[in-house]
């Protein structure tokens, strides 16, 4: 069976290509941004 969760990269391997790297950072920064959005006009809908 497969590993789900990566070990970290031994101390001589490359890194991921950089447009990958920040594409993950993009993504991830921008969906963290959205469902903070989501669930705070969530709450404030329930104050209403």
């Amino acid at each position: 069976m497969r590993a789900i969760i990566e070990p970290p990269p031994e101390a001589g391997e490359p890194l991921a290509p950089l447009w990958k790297r920040l594409a993950w950072f993009g993504g991830l920064s921008l969906t963290g941004a959205l469902s903070c959005a989501v669930i705070a006009y969530a709450l404030k809908s329930l104050l209403r």
